[in-house]
């Protein structure tokens, strides 16, 4: 079975609505059953999305993409730093 991508919009949508759930006295169990996702999946957004409003969780992906986007920059940055550095050394 594919796995299904949701988007910040749904997992906060999701939890909100099992924290709902949750206060009118259901199980956990039940609620994820109703949400249609496991447990492990329930705990691993509550810990991620828990307290973010969707403006907050659109800025975390947005921060989350620059960050990969910039440590790309300095890993091949540093490449180039040790072959240059290799080559004036006459090493090659």
């Amino acid at each position: 079975m594919g796995r299904k991508r949701h988007t910040a919009e749904e997992i906060i949508g999701r939890l909100r609505s099992a924290e709902i759930e949750l206060a009118k006295g259901l199980g956990t169990a039940e609620v994820v059953r109703k949400l249609g996702i496991t447990e492990q999946t329930y705990y691993r957004w509550r810990k991620e999305y828990g307290g973010l409003r969707l403006d907050q969780a659109k800025r975390l992906k947005e921060l989350e993409k620059e960050n990969l986007r910039l440590k790309k920059l300095v890993a091949d940055q540093a490449l180039d730093n040790a072959i240059l550095k290799e080559v004036s050394s006459g090493k090659f």
